[in-house]
């Protein structure tokens, strides 16, 4: 693969409370050079002498304490999709949605609403008062659960250190509203910014990112713009977090290859049936259901990143690859031994946020 592999990191709702305690460390990251964040330590390495490396030496060296902090994550997850399979459809539902994820809601984001295609949409909004850009942001959830306001220290973070303005979108979500409405949603959003970005924010240059289905919900937001409305190269690049992209299930999604215990989420893809009731694998490989099936061709500069644990491991392996074999540039993170959610680790977090904070740099730089 052409792209970088420099590092290394749906169904299930990663998004814990441990990232508002790693939000005070993101807080005081800079942003690092090109070169020192995207150098790969095993590129000169003849073919024949070494497997492909997908996470560098640094890395490599942390896994023992990769493996202490991810056993420690998994442990003070309040839910855990085992624990529930055996409840109600209507109580898992309501044991994911109760959860108070990430940290304490923003003074500084404020809300607002647009027309969509069902109804009101609310946005949540952190402006910038010169932005360079603005990033159109995906909540996850498993399709289910979730809120804009679960990553609003993190967008504080994101508007001072890479000078944008944050839009977080506050889709519908299943079982209630099963797809298209999330995906519509999104797009109604990223067309109302492409309307009027400049004119509220005073910048038109989008970038998107989304964390688990929210990036699934980016991926084909993507995929609507150029198709539909022929404005792909109006986003400038994509920060997609353990996404899902194939939803008839990879074989990491089913398990395969993913030791029990080392995840917070159990493959049974039960969420999947909350968002895609009815629907036969093959109707799930739709390209606007599951990306990873499309043309991707004319997609932005992408970040892919994921843990070896996760049970989305190889959409992320298999979209980065498919990104980059489309013409496009990509870069992929992925970190050892590490669950879904794994952003969420401090050491992880020590890692990826430096590497994201350039990355939506260059991308505005283009």
């Amino acid at each position: 693969m052409a792209a970088t592999l420099n590092a290394s990191g749906s169904k299930g709702c990663p998004t814990h409370s441990t990232y508002s305690r790693c939000s005070s460390w993101v807080g005081s990251v800079s942003i690092r050079s090109r070169e020192a964040t995207t150098r790969n330590p095993h590129r000169d390495i003849p073919l024949g002498s070494a497997g492909m490396a997908l996470w560098d030496d640094e890395l490599e060296a942390l896994r023992p304490k990769l493996r202490e902090e991810a056993a420690t994550f998994i442990a003070s997850v309040p839910w855990q999709e085992t624990a529930t399979a055996t409840s109600s459809l209507e109580e898992r539902v309501a044991a994911h949605r109760k959860v108070s994820l990430g940290g304490p809601p923003s003074d500084r984001a404020v809300d607002r609403t647009i027309e969509g295609p069902a109804g009101p949409i609310r946005l949540r909004v952190f402006e910038h008062e010169q932005p360079d850009g603005v990033l159109l942001h995906i909540h996850g959830g498993a399709w289910m659960a979730g809120t804009p306001e679960m990553m609003d220290l993190l967008h504080e973070v994101i508007v001072d250190k890479c000078n944008v303005s944050v839009v977080s979108v506050d889709y519908r979500l299943a079982p209630e509203h099963p797809y298209p409405a999330g995906p519509d949603d999104c797009e109604a959003a990223a067309c109302w910014l492409l309307e009027h970005g400049f004119e509220e924010f005073g910048s038109d240059r989008l970038l998107i990112a989304g964390e688990s289905a929210g990036a699934h919900l980016a991926s084909v937001t993507l995929l609507r713009m150029r198709d539909k409305h022929r404005a792909a190269d109006r986003f400038l690049g994509a920060n997609l977090v353990f996404g899902a992209y194939d939803l008839s299930r990879t074989p990491s999604q089913r398990g395969v290859g993913i030791t029990a215990g080392t995840d917070i989420l159990d493959g049974t893809g039960f969420p999947l049936d909350l968002y895609l009731p009815g629907m036969s694998e093959e109707e799930r490989r739709d390209p606007d259901i599951s990306p990873l099936y499309a043309d991707l061709g004319g997609m932005p500069d992408a970040l892919f990143s994921v843990g070896s644990n996760d049970h989305l491991l190889d959409d992320t392996l298999f979209m980065a690859a498919r990104w980059e074999a489309a013409g496009n540039r990509s870069e992929l993170l992925v970190y050892p031994d590490t669950p879904h959610g794994c952003i969420a680790l401090p050491s992880v977090a020590a890692h990826f946020f430096p590497r994201l904070f350039d990355f939506l740099g260059h991308c505005l730089d283009r």
